[in-house]
């Protein structure tokens, strides 16, 4: 197994079967374009693949702000719903912990939805912690 970084259209098309089970809302004739939008904007998109088949994809961009210095954000961390626990989330966030360090970030960080609970167990089982509250409003 080995995580890679979406380079090319069929890499990311690749992901979207496994990314739309975190975002429903994507359509997957708009996903290349919208992904090749936020690349331009520093977003990049790994994936973790085993024969072929995508079985992880993470989002992410590397980002700098005055509270946390040069920090890599991810934005979409998903496991297939059909081959969760076994051990492909670890591996893939593993991957991300190093790729923040080998591009000298100071921190990891991630917001997730109140509802996500197996998520944030997996998240505090890779010894992240809840630093704070997130707040929105929609425009």
């Amino acid at each position: 197994m080995l995580v890679q970084l979406a380079e090319s259209d069929s890499q990311i098309l690749g992901c979207f079967p496994v990314i739309s089970q975190l975002r429903p809302h994507l359509q997957q004739a708009d996903f290349v374009e919208q992904v090749r939008y936020q690349m331009k904007e520093g977003y990049k998109l790994a994936f973790l693949q085993k024969e072929e088949q995508t079985l992880a994809v993470a989002g992410f961009r590397i980002s700098n702000c005055l509270a946390l210095g040069k920090f890599l954000y991810i934005d979409d961390l998903v496991v297939d719903e059909l081959k969760q626990s076994q051990g492909y989330g670890k591996q893939l966030f593993q991957w991300l912990i190093e790729y923040a360090q080998n591009h000298q970030c100071q921190h990891l960080s991630l917001d997730s939805g109140v509802q996500r609970f197996q998520a944030h167990r997996f998240y505090l089982m890779q010894r992240m912690s809840i630093t704070s509250h997130h707040f929105s409003m929609e425009l």
